[in-house]
């Protein structure tokens, strides 16, 4: 798929189906937000995206307020947490670049997050280009998404 059929197809919004982490050496496979992750990808038209995905049954904090969170509460809800936030370009015929402008993690503010993308009917798939330290061991990720809504 050429590169603006590839960003045309990406526009909307994307449910997680599924994040799943291999280890290079062991075969090992971890989910990092566990087997039931939650999760909303979307691709704006203009060019800006936003990523959220969530460990689900995540406790409830004792206060109904998030200023009000405990150290551990606040700490136990952003383990099970990732979002970032910003634009996206599609280089080639299978890579998508996320260029992070906000992040629940500060250091991905200002980088680039590249994913290699694949579509198959409703389904999308978010691969690292290569294996990255996840969970303490060099591993390869995937994101299973699909289409939300249309």
């Amino acid at each position: 798929m050429a590169p603006d059929e590839l960003r045309e197809a990406l526009i909307g919004a994307w449910r997680l189906v599924s994040y799943a982490a291999t280890d290079v050496a062991t075969g090992e496979v971890v989910e990092p937000f566990g087997p039931r992750p939650r999760g909303l990808i979307t691709y704006g038209p203009d060019g800006h995206m936003s990523a959220q995905i969530m460990r689900a049954g995540r406790p409830d904090f004792r206060h109904g307020r998030l200023e009000e969170g405990l150290p551990g509460e606040l700490a136990a809800a952003a383990a099970g947490y990732l979002a970032y936030a910003g634009t996206f370009e599609v280089p080639a015929e299978d890579t998508v670049v996320h260029r992070v402008e906000l992040s629940l993690f500060p250091n991905w503010v200002g980088g680039a997050q590249t994913r290699i993308a694949a579509l198959d009917g409703r389904r999308l798939r978010l691969s690292l280009p290569g294996a990255a330290r996840i969970w303490g061991a060099l591993r390869t990720g995937v994101l299973t998404w699909e289409r939300a809504g249309r």
